[in-house]
C-alpha cells in the first residue's frame, strides 16, 4: 500500500492561490457548521427546556441524540455509494438541504416518536455532509501539503461557528418565544434559518471544487468520488492495520458525545445563570475554531495514533471537570479545553487516512472512521443519561466518559504508520 502525506503529495499546482485555498475551506467550512454544529450540538441547549416541558427522563433525552447517531451511522454507510454514482457537491449540497429540512420539521411536534424520527433523519443528512466535506477538505490539502493540516482544522473548525452561533441564538429565540406554548419549538425554526444560510455559502466552495476536479490530470478527473470497485489488490484497505485507530476513534464516540450532550444540563443543576452558560458554551465554539491553528503542527506531522491518543487524553481531562467541581474558572477552563480538542481528533483521523492510504481510497477509509465514531456516538447518550438518571446523576455520566476517552487514549497509541 502506498504512503500518501507530504513525503510524496504533488506540490501545489501551478496557478493555486493559497489565500485561495484558505478561503474555499472557511467556506466549505459551513458544512462543519451544519452538520455537527448545528445539526447535532445545539440540541444540549434545547435539552433542558424540552425535557422539562415534555417530562424526559434523562435516558430518554439521551436517547435522542442516540437516535441521532444511529442516522448519522446510515448516511455515512450511504455516502460512499453515493460518492461512487454522484459529483461531491451534489451530495454536499443535497445532504445540507435536507438537515435544513428535518431541523425545521423538529418544530413542529412534541410527541416523542416523531422527534426521534426527526433527529434519525436529521443524523443521516449530517454524515452526507460531514464525510463529504472532509473529502474535499482532505482534496483541498492536496493541492498545497505544506498547508493540508491547517485546511483540514478550518473545515472541521466550522462545527466551532455553528456550536457559537447557537450559543448566542437558541436562549435569545427562547426569551422571545417565552410567552409561547413550548417555546422551544421557535428555536428549531430558527436554527434551521442558519442551515439554510450556511447551505447558500456551501454553493461556492461545492461549485469551485468541482471545477478544479474536471480540470485537473485525468487521474482525479470529474468530480465523482474515488471508485474503489476496480482499485489494484495492494490498494485495498489493511483494516487489521488500522484496527487501534478505529477502535480508539469509536471509544472517541462513545466518550465525547456524552459531554456534549449533557454539559449545559449539567451546568444548569449545578446553579450557573442562562448567562453564564451562554458564555460557556460560545467559547467552547470559539475554541473549536482556534484549534485548527493549535495542532495543524501535530496534524501533519503524526502519521500514526500519537496525535489520536494525546487528544483523547487531555478530551478525558476535560470531560471529568465540571464533574469534580462546580467553580466556575475550572467549569469555563473545561469548555475552552474540551472545545481547544475534540474536533481535532476528528481532523486527526482525516489526517491519518491521508498519510497513510492512497487517494483513491480517501473516501473510504473517512467513511470507516465515519462509521466507528457514530456506533460510538449511538452508545454514549443513553448510556449516560441512564447512569444519570440513578445515584450520582449527570456527574457520574461524566465520569464514565471521562474513562471511555482514556481507554481510546491506551488504544490510538498502539497505532502504527502503514
Amino acid at each position: 500500500m502506498g504512503v500518501t502525506g507530504s513525503s510524496s503529495s504533488p506540490p501545489a499546482r501551478a496557478g493555486t492561490s493559497p489565500v485561495r485555498l484558505l478561503w474555499l475551506a472557511v467556506a466549505l467550512s459551513m458544512g462543519a457548521a451544519v452538520s455537527l454544529g448545528i445539526t447535532r450540538f445545539a440540541y444540549a441547549l434545547l435539552l433542558p427546556p424540552m425535557r422539562e416541558d415534555l417530562g424526559w427522563s434523562y435516558t430518554l433525552a439521551g436517547g435522542m441524540n442516540t437516535l441521532n447517531a444511529l442516522g448519522y451511522l446510515l448516511g455515512a454507510l450511504a455516502t460512499p455509494w453515493l460518492l461512487r454514482r454522484l459529483a461531491p457537491g451534489t451530495v454536499l449540497i443535497a445532504g445540507a438541504l435536507l438537515a435544513t429540512v428535518f431541523m425545521a420539521l423538529s418544530g413542529f411536534f412534541v410527541d416523542t416518536v416523531p422527534l426521534l424520527l426527526q433527529r434519525l433523519l436529521a443524523g443521516a443528512a449530517s454524515a452526507l455532509v460531514f464525510v463529504t466535506g472532509g473529502l474535499l477538505a482532505a482534496r483541498l490539502g492536496l493541492q498545497d501539503p505544506r498547508r493540508s493540516g491547517l485546511l483540514l482544522g478550518l473545515y472541521y473548525g466550522g462545527t466551532g461557528w455553528g456550536i457559537s452561533l447557537s450559543a448566542l441564538l437558541v436562549p435569545a429565540v427562547l426569551g422571545a418565544a417565552a410567552s409561547q406554548p413550548h417555546a422551544w419549538t421557535w428555536a428549531w425554526w430558527a436554527l434551521a434559518a442558519s442551515c439554510a444560510l450556511a447551505t447558500a455559502v456551501l454553493l461556492w466552495p461545492a461549485r469551485a471544487l468541482h471545477a478544479d476536479a474536471t480540470r485537473a490530470a485525468p487521474a482525479t478527473a470529474g468530480a465523482r468520488g474515488p471508485d474503489t470497485a476496480g482499485a489494484p489488490a495492494n490498494q485495498r484497505v489493511r483494516w487489521r492495520a488500522l484496527a487501534p485507530a478505529l477502535l480508539g476513534y469509536g471509544l472517541f464516540g462513545v466518550g465525547y458525545i456524552g459531554y456534549m450532550t449533557f454539559v449545559v444540563a449539567l451546568l444548569r443543576e449545578q446553579g450557573s445563570s442562562p448567562a453564564a452558560v451562554t458564555v460557556f458554551y460560545a467559547l467552547l465554539g470559539l475554541a473549536v475554531v482556534l484549534s485548527s491553528r493549535i495542532w495543524a503542527g501535530l496534524l501533519d506531522r503524526s502519521r500514526g495514533g500519537g496525535a489520536l491518543a494525546l487528544l483523547n487524553a487531555l478530551l478525558g481531562v476535560a470531560t471529568v471537570l465540571p464533574a469534580l467541581t462546580s467553580a466556575w474558572p475550572v467549569v469555563l477552563a473545561s469548555g475552552l479545553l474540551f472545545g481547544g480538542v475534540f474536533l481535532s481528533v476528528v481532523a486527526s483521523t482525516t489526517a491519518l487516512v491521508r498519510h497513510n492510504l492512497p487517494q483513491a481510497l480517501w473516501a473510504t477509509g473517512i467513511s470507516a472512521f465515519t462509521i466507528v465514531f457514530a456506533a460510538g456516538q449511538i452508545v454514549g447518550p443513553t448510556v449516560v443519561g441512564w447512569i444519570a438518571d440513578g445515584p450520582g446523576g449527570l456527574a457520574r455520566g461524566l465520569v464514565f466518559s471521562a474513562c471511555a476517552l482514556w481507554v481510546g487514549a491506551l488504544v490510538a497509541w498502539r497505532q502504527k504508520p502503514l
